[in-house]
């Protein structure tokens, strides 16, 4: 274990992943309208396979619903930042430009902006409405640090690209006269 500049031990790698009720919310509206339709179908029309066909259906949305997003997340390691989305990548921790939180349409999550002007968000951790992660500051809180404190000390800030709105403006000429 290493230190950190708190002098506290810092373990040899974090790993950080959606939590299983997050990973099982987004089948909640599906079971409320299966629900509605199970029970207000009648016997006339039974739902295809019966009730076993019904209980299997969901044992496998909610076994592959809490399996596949599971990888999903980040490792910090002390050479980079291991990013599981759907693919696997390795960003080392001297390319990393900033690590921000973003929000969009009330879910909040954490970019990585890289040197060479990529942006990663983070599937893991998120926050949200119906998916709340009462941890999500302190996960923040822990990637930023672990950036801080391994990005090395020849790390030097790259200024953003020029953006249309802070572009120098062009001198002072005829504006009719042909481009040059």
């Amino acid at each position: 274990m290493d230190s950190s500049p708190s002098g506290r031990p810092q373990p040899a790698e974090v790993r950080i992943r959606m939590a299983v009720w997050q990973r099982v919310t987004p089948f909640l509206p599906l079971a409320v309208l299966t629900t509605v339709l199970f029970t207000t179908a009648g016997t006339e029309f039974p739902p295809p396979g019966g009730v076993p066909g019904v209980v299997a259906f969901w044992v496998v949305v909610l076994v592959l619903g809490n399996l596949l997003p599971a990888r999903f997340g980040i490792t910090l390691t002390p050479s980079a930042a291991v990013v599981h989305n759907v693919r696997r990548r390795t960003i080392p921790w001297s390319d990393i430009q900033a690590v921000q939180r973003q929000s969009t349409m009330g879910v909040r999550t954490i970019v990585l902006h890289e040197a060479n002007g990529r942006s990663t968000e983070l599937r893991a951790p998120t926050t949200g409405f119906l998916s709340w992660d009462g941890h999500f500051e302190k996960k923040f809180h822990t990637i930023e640090t672990w950036w801080q404190t391994h990005r090395g000390p020849t790390w030097t800030p790259i200024p953003p690209p020029q953006a249309w709105w802070n572009t120098p403006q062009p001198p002072d000429r005829d504006p009719l006269a042909p481009p040059k």
